[in-house]
């Protein structure tokens, strides 16, 4: 009973993430401006780290969540580099000098 309820749930978990990972997709190649790219880039990498949880469920082992870590900190860095880059033109600050 309780295999079946397991079985039904992340089968369904995986429909929806594939959906939502779609959905995302469109509007990560549709998107209009880039700041709706990199809001679909965030939220498809949000889905791609549930995506893996639950298939790290499915097979019993926790080895899959490390890549989960790995995924949430390039989408963190890439976020805020290029959300840097939309907003001043500049990812770097190389013209500011130390105080020394």
């Amino acid at each position: 009973m309780i295999e079946t309820l397991t079985n039904f749930f992340t089968t369904s978990a995986l429909i929806l993430f594939g959906v939502a990972f779609l959905i995302g997709l469109f509007r990560l190649i549709k998107g209009p401006t880039t700041a709706d790219r990199v809001v679909a880039f965030d939220a498809s990498s949000a889905v791609i780290m549930c995506i893996v949880g639950v298939v790290s469920v499915i097979y019993n082992t926790v080895s899959f969540l490390d890549s989960i870590m790995l995924i949430a900190i390039i989408s963190f860095v890439s976020s805020v580099s290029i959300s840097r880059f939309i907003g001043g033109g500049r990812v770097f600050n190389g013209t500011n000098k130390r105080n020394r």
